[in-house]
This record gives C-alpha cells, sequence and structure tokens, in this order.
C-alpha cells in the first residue's frame, strides 16, 4: 500500500476571497444582478476564467486551473437547470487551497445565495470523524481492535441472527456463531443494518433507530439491539448503525458525552469552530435545508427538516453539523497522518491501519474496499474511474463528498443538500479534479 509522503502540510491561503456563482436562470428579475455578479468575479466563460486563486502561472500545485474550470461550469450547468440547489467545493493539494467556491442558492424558498461558511448537514459524514476519535482512545489503551464488545458493553451477550430477513423482526433466529467484536463495528461487518437494504427486518431497524423516541445514543443502541442482525459477525460487509456503538464506547471509556469528546479531543485542536450535533440561534442564518424534488419535478426546500437544535443523540452514524472549510482542516490532518498545525492527533501508524482495506473481498463495489470510517480505492482497472490506489472516501446522504489522495497529496470536499442521496455528484467531482492533474 502506498505510504504517502513523509511531508506535513499546514493549509496556506495565498489571499483571501469569496467566489460565488449565482443560478441564472429562475426569472428575468433574479436573472439579471447573478449574471453581473458572475462576470464581475471571473469573467466571461467564453474566455475560460478559472476562479482558482489568480497566480501569475497557469498551473498551481500541479492542478491545470483552465481544465479545472471544467468542473466549475458543470456544476454551475447542474444549478442552472435546477438540479441542485447550490454547493461549496474546496480543492486542497499539498497543503494549499487551490480552490474554493460556492455556487448557487443556500435555499430555493428566498433565493438566498449560498455562502462559503454555510453550514451542511454531514450525515454519514459524520462516521470518519466518530471514527478518528475513537481510534485516539485505542491509541490510550482502552481496548485492542479484537476485543468482544461484551467486554465493555453486556447488553452484547447472546445476540441472535435473523434466518429471514424478509420475516423482519418476529422470524426465526439463530445464536451468533462468534461475538461481536470492536473491528466488526469499525468495518460494518458486525451484522447490524442501516435500514437501507429494503427487507423488511431493515424496515424494522428503521422504525427502532428512527422513529421511535430515544433521549441519548445509548437508548438508541439498546433499541438496535432488540432486533436479530442481519448476518453473521464478520461474514458480509452490510452499511450498517454501528459507529452508533463507538458513539456508545467512546462515551463508556472517556466518561464525556460523544459531543464534549469530539469538541475537546477534535474540533477545538483542529480549530472546527462550526462543527457540532447543534447550530445555536446566532449561526441559523448559515444553515443550509435540505432540498428535494416535488411531484411536479420541480427543485423545492424539503417539508422534512431534521431538528438543528436540541439534539441529544450525539451519534456515531450521523448527526454533526459542519463547513466545507471545517471539513477540510479533518481531512488535511488525515493526510499530515495524524497531525495538523504542529498538533499531534493520531499516529501515523493509526493512520495507515485506517485507510488500509480491511474487509478483503467482502465489499462489493468493484476495486474498492473498506477500512476503518472509509471506502478504499483498491484497483482503478476494476473501479473504472479515475484516481490512485489507496485513495479514500466517503459522503453523507445529503449529496456531501470528500475524498484523499494521499499519493497525489490531494483533498477535494463538495457539499450540498440534497435528496434522495445520488453519488452522481462525487463521481463526477473526482472526474473533473483527476482530469486537471498535470506533471509539474
Amino acid at each position: 500500500m502506498y505510504q504517502g509522503s513523509a511531508k506535513s502540510y499546514p493549509i496556506t491561503h495565498k489571499k483571501k476571497e469569496q467566489n460565488t456563482i449565482y443560478p441564472n436562470n429562475m426569472n428575468t428579475t433574479k436573472r439579471l444582478f447573478p449574471i453581473l455578479s458572475f462576470l464581475l468575479f471571473f469573467g466571461s466563460l467564453a474566455f475560460g476564467q478559472s476562479i482558482i486563486k489568480e497566480a501569475s502561472n497557469a498551473v498551481i500545485a500541479g492542478v491545470d486551473k483552465e481544465r479545472l474550470h471544467r468542473y466549475d461550469k458543470f456544476l454551475q450547468k447542474e444549478i442552472e437547470e435546477e438540479r441542485i440547489p447550490g454547493a461549496v467545493s474546496y480543492i486542497i493539494r499539498k497543503g494549499e487551497v487551490i480552490h474554493k467556491a460556492a455556487y448557487g442558492y443556500s435555499s430555493m424558498t428566498d433565493s438566498s445565495p449560498i455562502k462559503q461558511d454555510q453550514l451542511f448537514h454531514i450525515m454519514s459524514m459524520t462516521k470518519p470523524i466518530v471514527t478518528a476519535a475513537f481510534m485516539m482512545l485505542y491509541e490510550e489503551g482502552y481496548f485492542s481492535l479484537t476485543d468482544p464488545v461484551s467486554k465493555y458493553l453486556p447488553q452484547f451477550k447472546n445476540i441472535r441472527v435473523a434466518k429471514n430477513v424478509e420475516q423482519g423482526v418476529k422470524g426465526e433466529t439463530v445464536p451468533a456463531n462468534k461475538e461481536i467484536t470492536i473491528n466488526h463495528l469499525l468495518t460494518h461487518t458486525a451484522g447490524f443494518s442501516h435500514g437501507l437494504g429494503g427487507t423488511t427486518l431493515d424496515n424494522d431497524y428503521v422504525k427502532a433507530l428512527y422513529s421511535e423516541p430515544h433521549k441519548n445514543i445509548e437508548s438508541s443502541v439498546n433499541a438496535m439491539l432488540k432486533l436479530p442482525l442481519v448476518g453473521q459477525p464478520g461474514e458480509q460487509w452490510y452499511y450498517s448503525a454501528s459507529p452508533d456503538v463507538l458513539s456508545l464506547l467512546i462515551e463508556h471509556f472517556s466518561g464525556l458525552t460523544t459531543s464534549e469528546f469530539l469538541k475537546t479531543r477534535l474540533f477545538e485542536p483542529l480549530e472546527m469552530e462550526d462543527t457540532g450535533y447543534n447550530i445555536s440561534q446566532d449561526n441559523r442564518y448559515r444553515w443550509m435545508p435540505v432540498h428535494s424534488i416535488d411531484k411536479n419535478g420541480k427543485l423545492i426546500n424539503s417539508p422534512n427538516q431534521l431538528p438543528i437544535e436540541g439534539n441529544t443523540i450525539y451519534g456515531g452514524t450521523h448527526g454533526l453539523f459542519s463547513t466545507a472549510s471545517d471539513y477540510m482542516k479533518f481531512c488535511q490532518m488525515l493526510l499530515n497522518k495524524g497531525e495538523y498545525n504542529g498538533k499531534h492527533l493520531l499516529s501515523p501508524k493509526t493512520i495507515e491501519i485506517m485507510t488500509m482495506n480491511q474487509v478483503s473481498d467482502l465489499y462489493q463495489a468493484p476495486g474498492q474496499g473498506f477500512g476503518l470510517g472509509f471506502g478504499i480505492t483498491t484497483n482503478l482497472a476494476d473501479s473504472k474511474s479515475l484516481g490512485s490506489v489507496g485513495q479514500y472516501y466517503w459522503s453523507g446522504a445529503y449529496c456531501t463528498y470528500f475524498f484523499i489522495d494521499p499519493k497525489e497529496e490531494l483533498v477535494v470536499i463538495l457539499m450540498s443538500q440534497l435528496q434522495p442521496y445520488n453519488n452522481y455528484y462525487g463521481e463526477k467531482m473526482r472526474q473533473m479534479v483527476y482530469q486537471s492533474l498535470v506533471q509539474e
């Protein structure tokens, strides 16, 4: 596996700027100002102007800014055709922010322009953050990866497994043939569900996890334990709510809530000031609601919004709000092998084990594997996509995406708020960014 560069980069900015592109197809009145704003900031698209920071040469950190401009044009077109409301993007190469942009609207209701510091539900991009925090406790000797979870949480004894997932919670079960280990939790091989599989038992998981009232993460995990597993531990990769158990273990080992632990051990050292499980009243105006397509095919603010305050379930599966710039700092710490601005949060060896394939061929995506909290690219030919072997990534249900490429010393983040989930924008992000890389 590629070990990456020994260099450790802080994130630097050549100059501060707010790059914002607005959609321009709403109506004549709304159209004029966005077009003028776009031209004033970047010049005409016909002249190939780029929103990469101004520099004296056409190539910055091995990225051709004219080729990268294809990425901007693609996203702008998606916004103009009202497929997505808006998005914020960051690209970091060798520790330098070479591209940052805010495109479109944060709300289709009042046509509010999106901002660089927009707050997003990052949904499943919570998982890598909680996993990294959990591995801090691993480094402190609280547990081994092979430990049975029941060693610390007795309710994990005597787990049952469904014989037929289509029979749901009322179906026949058999005893688990082995104990669930911490490594099973980290790799989604414990046998739990996330509720996304479409079977009767998956639907029962949805009801237990999200339809029942829970006051804290322990209540949520205990509700999940009332259901049988979808398969024997260690025998299949099944996307699950296992990271919620990691959150409960963080609270067990640290004596803090997961919210407190993340704040003191990750967010404050990384200066992630806008990341947490709730949004304060002072910052509510920065929140971007999730959008959806109505029955007439129109892009609207979704009628169903998750609460942005009063949340007390500090989960590992989802729940965090963040900005693209905050998440960029987290990703850069990972790329730096655990270090950020002189602060060592994780060991390079811990990052190494987190970012190697841990599940052999159980992960069903061609050319991909799964580490501890991340998808991992293992074979480019099989993956049928641009990239590097060893790049790692994840995304969130409301169309937030990131990937980290140690070989190219590259971090890329794209955040929007759209449901249902569509990996199309994550795939296009990778395609458009990688095609812009050139030899320096």
